[in-house]
């Protein structure tokens, strides 16, 4: 197989744009935004493409959920790990004392373990191939110093094609079973969701008198997605004028 670095079916590792199925190559030309160290030997499969959060935008929600979340809550779950962005990020930031990171393709749990170790924090994440509702309810239910992080599946790249994207019809999972998942594990949630959500979808979730902290994610003055803080965090009061967009890697 042109590009695969091991012996196994849907890795890769492509180097040259021939090796590229053709509607995965608008992805691969902004490969050094998705990893910095691409060329020193990063696994991919194809599914990953289109989920995978770019580094400069996993190094800055790493660094504002570290920074707003109260010091007790010191474990951090990734429940869609795919194929380990955004836990290297936060294990790059250090502030965690357990990273929990769990996958259920094995495939992309291979590719994530590698890239880990690229990155130089393989060690410093604890890896769990499963389904992660299952694993949550079997193995975090009563703890109480956790932070849920999760990048669900949004049905491949057709979120893009609509103007507001509908959360309540989102594949496989939608918005209300994440919420009532992953709140069972723990009060503090984030979900990292399409640019287009529905914000207000997302607003029925805020507790009454209270409001939900919806940080969008940019590239170049671009949005590439957002995030939903759910729970207690301490984030910093925004200038009036100030855009509430983050704007990174410009």
């Amino acid at each position: 197989m042109d590009g695969a670095p091991a012996e196994e079916e849907g890795i890769h590792q492509w180097s040259e744009l021939a090796q590229v199925p053709k509607p995965l190559r608008k992805y691969w030309y902004q490969r050094y935004l998705v990893w910095d160290r691409y060329d020193e030997g990063v696994w991919m499969t194809e599914h990953a493409w289109f989920g995978v959060t770019p580094e400069s935008i996993a190094n800055t929600i790493a660094v504002h959920l570290s920074e707003a979340v109260s010091e007790e809550k010191d474990v951090i779950i990734d429940a869609f790990a795919g194929v380990g962005g955004n836990a290297i990020a936060f294990a790059r930031e250090g502030r965690w004392k357990q990273i929990f990171a769990i996958e259920k393709d094995p495939a992309t749990m291979k590719c994530a373990k590698h890239n880990a170790k690229i990155y130089g924090v393989e060690d410093k994440i604890t890896w769990i191939t499963g389904d992660c509702f299952d694993v949550l309810e079997e193995r975090f239910r009563d703890m109480g110093n956790t932070v849920v992080f999760a990048s669900p599946p949004w049905g491949g790249s057709e979120y893009s094609d609509v103007g507001v994207f509908d959360l309540e019809k989102m594949q496989p999972y939608n918005l209300e079973t994440l919420f009532k998942a992953f709140t069972r594990i723990s009060n503090n949630l984030v979900l990292y969701l399409p640019r287009t959500s529905d914000l207000n979808q997302i607003a029925k979730y805020a507790p009454l008198g209270k409001k939900l902290e919806v940080t969008h994610y940019c590239i170049k003055g671009a949005s590439k997605a957002l995030c939903v803080y759910f729970g207690d965090y301490n984030f910093p009061a925004a200038d009036e004028e100030e855009e509430k967009a983050v704007q990174t890697g410009q």
